[in-house]
């Protein structure tokens, strides 16, 4: 099994930015955690700025055979019909992930265009939230 971890906007920049709301954990440390709960499942990830980068990135994992995708599309999930579209396009599973709890945040992050296309949205449980759709996607998949 093959799994994309996804991520947008500044996810790189994790430890760094609003730790209020991302808490202290960097970017390498979120690839370690999938990665130690992975199994023997193979797991790539991928994390840019830039929206089409992102589109490339979905249509690439259709031809590569992605089983699943975790994406934290971050503020582009809030402005991307782009987005939405290549995940719709590609037809694999994809679990939406937010760090933060977005529903208890500003009134524009309660909108999800991507949501439309995923099997599962996970928000609030910080890092964890990954490791929970990674195991959703284990089971889901199978």
């Amino acid at each position: 099994m093959k799994i994309l971890v996804l991520n947008g906007p500044n996810i790189n920049m994790l430890g760094i930015r609003e730790p209020q709301y991302y808490g202290a954990a960097t970017y390498e440390d979120l690839k370690n955690l999938v990665l130690k709960n992975a199994g023997s499942t193979e797991v790539e990830f991928y994390q840019s700025n830039h929206e089409g980068d992102l589109v490339d990135a979905i249509q690439k994992a259709y031809f590569d055979k992605i089983d699943g995708i975790i994406f934290n599309p971050a503020a582009y999930t809030h402005t991307s019909v782009a987005i939405l579209d290549a995940l719709k396009a590609v037809k694999i599973p994809c679990v939406e992930v937010h760090i933060s709890k977005v529903e208890e945040r500003d009134s524009f992050r309660q909108i999800s265009y991507v949501r439309e296309a995923c099997v599962k949205t996970i928000t609030g449980k910080g890092l964890d939230g990954y490791v929970e759709a990674l195991e959703f996607l284990k089971e889901y998949i199978k």
